[in-house]
């Protein structure tokens, strides 16, 4: 395992060997469906649709996912970076048959420069978990781009904030979350997402399911 300093912490550190226990039926099986109202089957199509043979995933969960979604090649090439090793371990250890290396860093700071390149970058849940605005963790794309091959796609799912719908419920989790620091995203918008998207992308697409925005991104922007 390679390792590299980390940056920030309360986003990711509640992730604990007892809680990721729980994490599939709470997040994937309960929230996702009931509280976000974006059922994990729509993330397990953005999967789908957008993994390429050698991809890397950030902020990897337990790697649900990664072990649901087909990927194009029967032995893709899959890096895992996280800074929570409960978390590289989990997701490693269930889809161990890939055999994936695992690399425990954090995103928001500069990236190792031998990291390598790859065809598709995965951002599942990771920037509702950012702390400050859209504007600051969208270094996290800046850091990315040089890790993106010619032809790549960037694609992920966020819990948005202010211009979505959200139950009473949801109102009320998020504001717990953003209390404590598990979530940072009072202020994040799908205009604000776009946004930073399309100042590093040339195409660039959004869908909203709920309180949850879809994206991807390719391709360099043209003047």
């Amino acid at each position: 395992m390679e390792l590299f300093p980390a940056a920030h912490e309360p986003g990711y550190a509640v992730y604990s060997g007892k809680s990721l226990a729980l994490y599939d039926a709470l997040v994937p099986g309960f929230s996702n469906r009931l509280i976000w109202r974006c059922p994990s089957r729509h993330l397990t199509g953005h999967y789908s649709r957008h993994l390429s043979s050698d991809h890397l995933d950030i902020g990897v969960g337990t790697g649900y996912f990664l072990d649901r979604a087909p990927f194009p090649g029967p032995q893709p090439k899959i890096t895992l970076l996280d800074p929570n090793l409960q978390c590289l371990k989990a997701a490693a250890a269930r889809i161990g048959r890939y055999r994936p290396r695992t690399v425990q860093a954090d995103a928001l700071v500069p990236w190792p420069a031998d990291l390598g390149r790859f065809g598709s970058i995965g951002l599942n849940y990771v920037l509702h978990c950012l702390p400050g605005d859209m504007t600051g963790k969208a270094r996290l794309f800046d850091y990315l781009l040089p890790h993106l091959a010619e032809g790549g796609t960037v694609f992920g799912a966020t819990i948005l904030q202010g211009d979505v719908p959200r139950s009473p419920t949801a109102r009320g989790l998020m504001k717990l979350y953003n209390a404590n620091g598990v979530f940072s995203n009072r202020n994040d918008t799908r205009q604000a997402l776009d946004t930073a998207l399309r100042k590093r992308f040339g195409q660039v697409r959004t869908d909203v399911i709920g309180c949850v925005a879809l994206f991807g991104a390719s391709g360099p922007v043209t003047v």
